[in-house]
């Protein structure tokens, strides 16, 4: 992804260019008087809500070390000095 500044007055004055780079996928950054201020970024897909149940069973089911769990309980509770 390409990256781009733009002062207000550009942003104000080129405002159909700007946005069609942020179309393309380009994130721009909006300065006043050559400081950043803000980032204008390609509008993304939100992700869908999900309750804790469905939650705690996606990530049951992509775990990437099933016997980590155990491994982490073991040393639950002891100090640095008993690792």
């Amino acid at each position: 992804m390409s990256h781009m500044k733009v002062g207000v007055r550009e942003l104000r004055n080129d405002t159909k260019e700007v946005i069609d780079a942020v179309r393309s996928g380009e994130r721009v950054t909006l300065t006043v008087r050559g400081e950043p201020v803000a980032d204008i970024v390609p509008h993304a897909q939100r992700a869908r809500w999900l309750s804790g149940a469905a939650l705690g069973t996606q990530l049951a089911d992509r775990a990437a070390d099933p016997g980590l769990r155990a491994q982490l309980d073991d040393l639950a509770g002891a100090t640095l000095d008993e690792l």
